[in-house]
């Protein structure tokens, strides 16, 4: 037990500026005593540990200090703490701040509230949200984590309204959308779950056993089958570039001609509403079908059906 502590009071050392005995002991459910014979046991095994007293003293380590060269590449550090910052700030997951701790490279820097730190955000919530999308992700993941079956209010795409209990197995990040992977009490068979779509959510207090699953047996191409998707050629006026670009990425469009043309492979269902929500700033080149189903839809709004 001893060393355990002593390793973590090192870990929150290299992490941190300065940090005061108290906050130490109350950290690790230790007195102040022990505290400070950790500290000069640390100092005696060649660790630089820095003592201040006064209002604005504190235990340091020597900014010359680091963790043996090597131990991870400067990349490997980035990546490890870009990642773990992210998802931590996603789900206000203690166990991914920790394990931070432990990785992130100390950079000794005084930090401000209202400074935003790392490379990566990631927030899935709709603009506007609340904390309320970050709730539901924490109660996924806890059901994930402790094989809690949960009962959720959902809302399919469709306006469908419908409550059901699952078995939440896995966790989805895809196309930048949040999704919950599970066993559907209801449907009897496994079903995908946007998460922003659960409008409400509660733990049923039953557990179940958890399935092995492999990558393989998830379907990542749940959006839809070879069945329901089109090949499309759309020509792009330069007014709609920024947001065709955002829709269809901007790897998928191409200057030809004096036109901008994109060939792409897109899901049938509602395209054509998602065409002429671009106006007139989108003309689709093929396949002559989704033409026509767009020109129908334009005529009933003109005259008004």
């Amino acid at each position: 037990m001893k060393y355990r502590i002593m390793i973590k009071i090192l870990v929150t050392l290299l992490s941190r500026r300065k940090v005061s005995a108290k906050e130490l002991a109350d950290r690790y459910e230790i007195c102040l005593r022990t505290v400070y014979r950790y500290i000069e046991d640390l100092s005696a095994a060649g660790i630089p540990i820095e003592v201040t007293r006064g209002r604005y003293g504190g235990i340091s380590i020597s900014d010359a200090y680091r963790l043996p060269a090597g131990y991870l590449s400067s990349e490997e550090y980035d990546s490890a703490c870009n990642a773990l910052r992210a998802w931590a700030a996603q789900v206000n997951d203690d166990a991914a701040l920790s394990a931070l701790e432990k990785i992130e490279r100390q950079k000794k820097n005084d930090r401000r509230e209202l400074t935003v730190t790392g490379n990566i955000i990631v927030d899935g919530g709709v603009w506007g949200d609340r904390g309320a999308f970050s709730d539901k992700m924490k109660a996924c993941e806890k059901a994930v984590d402790e094989c809690e079956s949960i009962r959720i209010d959902y809302i399919a795409r469709g306006g469908e309204h419908s409550t059901r209990v699952i078995d939440p197995h896995v966790l989805i990040l895809k196309r930048n959308v949040w999704y919950v992977y599970a066993y559907c009490h209801s449907k009897g068979d496994w079903r995908t779950f946007k998460i922003g779509r659960i409008k409400r959510l509660n733990f049923t207090g039953k557990h179940f056993k958890k399935k092995s699953i492999s990558k393989e047996d998830i379907p990542l191409d749940f959006f839809h089958s070879i069945e329901d998707m089109c090949d499309v050629t759309l020509e792009i006026e330069r007014a709609a570039l920024a947001d065709a670009e955002e829709w269809l990425g901007v790897d998928s469009i191409e200057p030809r001609g004096n036109a901008l043309v994109c060939d792409v492979t897109l899901p049938r269902e509602g395209l054509a509403n998602k065409i002429l929500s671009f106006g007139g700033a989108i003309k689709v080149l093929s396949p002559a079908a989704l033409a026509d189903e767009v020109k129908t839809i334009a005529r009933n709004i003109y005259a008004g059906q």
